[in-house]
């Protein structure tokens, strides 16, 4: 191996410094180090991101049971004279709030209780349903007839006519 002269006379005047020997071996060491320990953890991130069990809906977090009084009122009603609820009221929400009940009534009792709820909203139709499966709909929001003490910045009633005389009525009431 070639030896240079050191110039400029340093504490060694005259001896030599072996030439281009770096420690590249220090490098490649401390990466494959570093990669062997970092590598490990980032697979485990992504298997528990990618193999989170998504039962959340569009609100981004699980809905919860809660009163069917509570998910109406939040939407301004009541459970109506006669009603039963059929599957359990919901609550879902992160930035936004979405409630949702479901109950059978008389038939002939939905029209008056939505006049009673809404007294401001339009009537409610078939017209307004768009494709839905649902025989009356209502949609309801701050400038088409929802109340200002509601809490809610929406409102959507479906009701589907069943046999005998009932009603399925699907409510949901939400923030935007």
């Amino acid at each position: 191996m070639a030896r240079t002269p050191l110039s400029g006379g340093g504490p060694g005047d005259g001896a030599e410094v072996p030439r281009g020997r770096t420690r590249w071996w220090l490098v490649a060491v401390l990466t494959v180090v570093s990669a062997l320990v970092v590598l490990p953890l980032l697979v485990a991130l992504a298997g528990v991101v990618l193999g989170e069990d998504d039962d959340r809906g569009e609100g981004g977090r699980a809905s919860e049971r809660v009163p069917c009084a509570e998910a109406l009122a939040f939407g301004g009603a009541v459970l109506p004279a006669g009603a039963r609820p059929t599957e359990g009221c919901t609550v879902q929400g992160f930035q936004d709030i979405h409630y949702s009940a479901a109950f059978r009534m008389p038939r002939t009792g939905v029209q008056d209780w939505l006049i009673h709820t809404y007294p401001d909203a339009p009537e409610p139709g078939a017209e307004f349903c768009a494709g839905e499966a649902a025989d009356l709909c209502l949609d309801l929001n701050r400038a088409q007839g929802l109340p200002d003490a509601v809490e809610a910045d929406a409102v959507r009633v479906r009701v589907v006519h069943e046999e005998a005389g009932t009603a399925l009525v699907r409510f949901t009431a939400f923030t935007l």
